[in-house]
Order: C-alpha cells, then sequence, then structure tokens
C-alpha cells in the first residue's frame, strides 16, 4: 500500500482515435493498479478520472466515489471518445474544474498534495506550455506519460520540474502495466512520518518526500507546525448563547444560570417558575425569581411577618391621595369626601369649584435669568393651580398665557384653547426664555396684543371682565408706570405676585385698586402656595356689572365665613402680642425692683 497520507489524484486519459481499443484496455489497468495500492477515502486520498479526444468527458470526480470497487467499475465503463487530441483543453478542464473545491478537491491551505497523471500517445493538436505553466502556478504537479508514439517535447512542455521525476516515456502499451509499479514508487516515495522523527503531537501526514501536522477535532495546529491547542468555540461570539457558554474540544454547549433551564433551541434560558409547582402558600400573589419565589400583596395591603398573609393598609396614611378636602380609607382602597354643601367633582378628588363666572385672564410670567430653571417649573405648576380654580369653555372663562425676559413671548393667546386639560399640558411645554427682566414691555404686549379681539378677547361691549395677572420675582429694567397705567384705564384689573426680590413699589403700581386685595408677595418659590388661595378670594366676586352677571358656584357665605375666620386669627395673633408685651412689660419692673434692692444693700 501506498502510505504516503491523502493525495488529490486526477487521471487525464488520452482517448482518441491512435489508442486501439486493446491498447485502451492496457490503460485501464495501469489506472486501477495504481488505484489498488492507494489508500482511498473521503480522509485519505481521493480519485478522479476524465477522458480527453477533441473534447472532454468527465468520468467521475474527486468527490464521486471513495471505495476502490466503485472506482474500477467505473474505470471498467469508460467508452473511449476515438477523436482528436486536444491535450491542453483536457489541461485545462482539470485546472477550472476538476481540482475545484466544488468537484472534491481539498481546499490549498490544507497542503493535500494535487497530482494530475497525463496519459497520451500521440502529439497534441492544440498548445500546451502555457495552459500547464498555469496549471502548475496553480498548485497542480503534473506527470506526463508518454506511450509508444508520444512526442517527447511536449511531454517535456506539460510536466512539472525537475522534469526527470515528472516524464516518462514507456515504449509500448504491453509495457505501461510494468511501467505502473515503477510509477507507483515514484508516487509514493518514502513514508517520513516513519522514517524520521516528526514531532507532532497529534497527527503525521506523509507527502511525497515530505509530511505535515494535523491536530485532532476540537484543535487548532499552533504557529510552530506541530503542537496542537484547543479551539474555544466560545471565543469568536457566535454561539448565541443567551447566559453561558461552556467550551468543549472544539463544541460549546449553553448553560444558564441558577434559577433558570434551558430551551429546546439549547441556547435559551427561561426563568423556573417556582409559584407553579403549588406550594407557595401566598394569600394574594406569588412571584418568581432566580433564587425561589416571594409573597406580594394586593394594592392597599401589607404582607405580615409570616412572608405569605397581608393585611389592609391605611391607604390615606401611605399614598398621595390627592383628596382636596378629607380621604377616608376602605379595606384595600380609599374615597374622597367633601365638606357639606359641597360636591365632589368628576375626578373623585376636587370638591366644588369655584367658577368665576365669566371672565378673559392673561397671565404674564417672568421668564427672566434670575428665576432659574427648578423655580420655573414651580411658576409653571403656580399656573396651572389657578387654571384648577376655574372653569375654562369656549362661552366661560378663556386663558392667555405670555412670557417675558428681555423680550416678550405670547406662549398661546385667550382663544387657542378651550378646556382647562389643554391649557394645563400647554402650560408644562412652555421653554423657559431666560436673560433680562422687561417688565414694562410685557405690560405693553399685553393691552395692545393679549386683549385685542383678534386674540381672543371678548368685545368690551359684553361686560366679560378682563383680568392681567403679572407674575416678577426681581426688579424690571424698564419703566412699568405707563403701561401699567394704561391697563386699568383700558379696563383691565390687574393682579401682580412678586415673589424673592420682587420690589413691592413696582408690584404695588401695576396692581389695581384695592392695591391690597390686588397684590400678594412670597418670600421663595416654594412657599407661593397661599397666593393662590388669595387670587380666589379676588376673583369670585358676589355678582357682576353691565348686562351680563358673574355668577358664583362658591357660596358668598363661605367666603364671608373665610374671610372672619381670618381675621379672627389675626386679631388672636394680636391679642397675645400684647399679652407678651404686658408680660415682658411687668418681669422688666420685678428685674429693676430686684437691682435696686441688691443696690440698698451693698
Amino acid at each position: 500500500k501506498c502510505r504516503t497520507g491523502p493525495l488529490d489524484i486526477v487521471f487525464v486519459i488520452d482517448s482518441s482515435r491512435s489508442v486501439r481499443p486493446f491498447e485502451f484496455e492496457t490503460m485501464r489497468r495501469f489506472m486501477m493498479d495504481i488505484i489498488g495500492n492507494l489508500d482511498v477515502g473521503p480522509n485519505a486520498t481521493r480519485v478522479g478520472v476524465i477522458q480527453y479526444s477533441s473534447q472532454v468527458q468527465n468520468i467521475f470526480s474527486l468527490k464521486t466515489f471513495f471505495t476502490r470497487a466503485d472506482m474500477e467499475k467505473a474505470i471498467n465503463s469508460i467508452v473511449p471518445l476515438a477523436q482528436g487530441t486536444m491535450t491542453g483543453l483536457a489541461i485545462q478542464y482539470a485546472m477550472s474544474v476538476a481540482f475545484t473545491t466544488q468537484e472534491g478537491a481539498r481546499p490549498l491551505h490544507k497542503k493535500i498534495p494535487r497530482i494530475a497523471i497525463i496519459v497520451t500517445d500521440g502529439r497534441p493538436q492544440d498548445r500546451v506550455t502555457e495552459v500547464a505553466t498555469q496549471a502548475r502556478n496553480a498548485g497542480i504537479e503534473i506527470y506526463a506519460v508518454g506511450i509508444q508514439r508520444a512526442d517527447m517535447n511536449s511531454l517535456r512542455a506539460m510536466a512539472s520540474p525537475p522534469l526527470e521525476e515528472h516524464v516518462f516515456l514507456v515504449e509500448s502499451f504491453e509495457l505501461i502495466q510494468q511501467f505502473g509499479k515503477q510509477f507507483q514508487d515514484k508516487l509514493c516515495g518514502v513514508d517520513m512520518c516513519v522514517e524520521q522523527e516528526h514531532g507532532c503531537q497529534h497527527r503525521c501526514i506523509t507527502t511525497p518526500g515530505s509530511f505535515y501536522c494535523e491536530c485532532n477535532p476540537g484543535y487548532r495546529l499552533n504557529v510552530d507546525g506541530k503542537t496542537c491547542s484547543p479551539i474555544d468555540a466560545c471565543a469568536d461570539g457566535q454561539h448565541g448563547c443567551q447566559h453561558h457558554c461552556v467550551s468543549a474540544r472544539g463544541s460549546y454547549q449553553c448553560r444558564c444560570r441558577a434559577g433558570y433551564h434551558l430551551h429546546q433551541d439549547r441556547r435559551s434560558c427561561t426563568l423556573i417558575d417556582h409559584c407553579s409547582f403549588g406550594n407557595h402558600s401566598c394569600q394574594h400573589e406569588c412571584v418568581s425569581v432566580p433564587s425561589g419565589h416571594y409573597c406580594r400583596c394586593h394594592r392597599g395591603f401589607t404582607l405580615q411577618p409570616d412572608s405569605s398573609s397581608c393585611r389592609a393598609t391605611d391607604l390615606c396614611n401611605g399614598v398621595d391621595h390627592g383628596c382636596e378636602f378629607k380621604c377616608v380609607s376602605t379595606e384595600g382602597s380609599y374615597r374622597c369626601v367633601c365638606p357639606e354643601g359641597q360636591q365632589l367633582q368628576a375626578d373623585g378628588k376636587a370638591c366644588s369649584r369655584c367658577g368665576a363666572g365669566h371672565i378673559d385672564l392673561v397671565m404674564v410670567i417672568d421668564g427672566s435669568k434670575s428665576v432659574r430653571p427648578q423655580n420655573f417649573e414651580l411658576v409653571k405648576q403656580f399656573v396651572n393651580r389657578i387654571v384648577d380654580l376655574l372653569e375654562v369653555s369656549p362661552h366661560g372663562t378663556r386663558v392667555g398665557l405670555v412670557q417675558y425676559s428681555s423680550r416678550v413671548r405670547t406662549e398661546f393667546p385667550l382663544n387657542k384653547y378651550h378646556s382647562a386639560d389643554e391649557i394645563k399640558k400647554a402650560v408644562m411645554e412652555v421653554e423657559y426664555m431666560e436673560k433680562g427682566t422687561m417688565t414694562g414691555l410685557a405690560l405693553k404686549h399685553m393691552v395692545e396684543h393679549s386683549f385685542s379681539e383678534l386674540e381672543g378677547a371678548r368685545p368690551l361691549s359684553h361686560n366679560v371682565p378682563r383680568i392681567g395677572l403679572v407674575f416678577t420675582d426681581g426688579r424690571s429694567q424698564d419703566d412699568i408706570s405707563e403701561w401699567a397705567r394704561r391697563a386699568k384705564e383700558s379696563g383691565i384689573v390687574m393682579f401682580a405676585v412678586g415673589v424673592g426680590k420682587a420690589v413691592e413699589e413696582e408690584l404695588r403700581a401695576i396692581a389695581s385698586e384695592p392695591v391690597e386685595q390686588h397684590f400678594s408677595y412670597s418670600a421663595d418659590f416654594t412657599t407661593m402656595t397661599h397666593l393662590v388661595q388669595n387670587f380666589k378670594l379676588n376673583i369670585c366676586p358676589e355678582e357682576g356689572k353691565g348686562e351680563m352677571e358673574i355668577r358664583s358656584p362658591c357660596e358668598c357665605e363661605a367666603l364671608v365665613q373665610f374671610q372672619t375666620n381670618t381675621v379672627a386669627i389675626l386679631q388672636s395673633l394680636t391679642e397675645k402680642n400684647i399679652l407678651w408685651a404686658r408680660s415682658l412689660a411687668q418681669m422688666t419692673a420685678r428685674l429693676e425692683d430686684l437691682e435696686k434692692q441688691i443696690a440698698n444693700k451693698k
């Protein structure tokens, strides 16, 4: 047996008309004798056969058969073409087709020799020199075997160097079988893996006159060409494992983290549903986690120390219920209630609100740099608290918003929105302007534009009150007196709200008479809530003027009671101050007496 290791061998057989039938039979025997001494198989030597004359015919390719019996059967079935001798065409076919990976040739990087054995009895009828050179350059080793009438120059032009080892001339077809044994020895040569110390860690593969090392499956050959390292199949990141990839001799397997199980796709992982085992004893809900499970209670209930049972929670003390007047806890929930004489609104939280009749309200807010972004958000919330006091509709109250700094911008006019929800949403989307504080310019814009019929103000003949609310946190950089006066002269009821460093003199100049009812101040932005209630009192009059009456859903008695209570609280504080002053005077007098007594004793 030839033990040179795997080879890719293609026989290129001349079946031109000059080869007589009995001579072709000796060529069949030549091929079968060589194949009979080769170690053939998919991972050993592969064999292909083509015949040629004026055309080329593929008998079987390198991937067709892997047993000698199948190959011999196919060789015995060959019918000679009996035409011309186009040897160059046959070499071109071997290079372009027979020795391609598609036809079964092993890739070049595996270093498996590609050998073409050309057997011919005559002179080629086409050119062979150029195409043979191309084939050799493509890595094909060519043996040229000429019989009887073959042209030696053509054989030498086709064969690989050294020519003395690749060119053979046999005198007759009768001698080709004997030559086959000699050629086999030439092809096989010495088994280098046996005759010398190869140093391969896993496997040594013999080639004609040399050898190379191969690794077992799951290993790759190191750069020294001899030793092998395990292939980390997880390292390329193509494994697709959801959790962990574990390498195993050139392959890999996916594993899941604790508490998860592997899917049928052998890649993805699913949390183990510990609750489905039915032994959790949770009163309300069971929640699975990787380490096991835990119990969870419904909204309004608290998990007890046994970690399984639940008890109702006083939600009024545990959540932001939003009730305007009072929150009443129920089992697992809560409800809002209103004081006697008021009704709960559709939102289930607010009580009957002040309608403020029909008014046109324009709010002018300070967007200067001194306000700062976080405080500007509080200003927007302040504006929406005022909107909550109103019954907004196209025929009821209309609301517009203006922002100013070094310039003035209408955020939305009176005729833009027709519901409180639309207005509140638009307010929260207003962007902070920064820069200076031109309050006078803002007042001018309000008088000339914001209260025009073009921007939604109703005609003066309808007697719909026009209310302007100016919010500022500092001194104006321009004069406000002229346009504050013009605003009030044009019939606009002006309210002034100041925060922080707002100048009281400017606020009073803006406010309508009586000034004390139309001007409010807060020390900082976080304590502005009381200003809303002040504003509520002053935009809920008992009755209107002119043709259209301003109705008040807020009972006048309630307003009077609120004012009475406020006055009583102030009087109580005053009386306490008087008592405290008297006590201080008495203590001072007694101290003076003690001092006199001490002085007399000395």
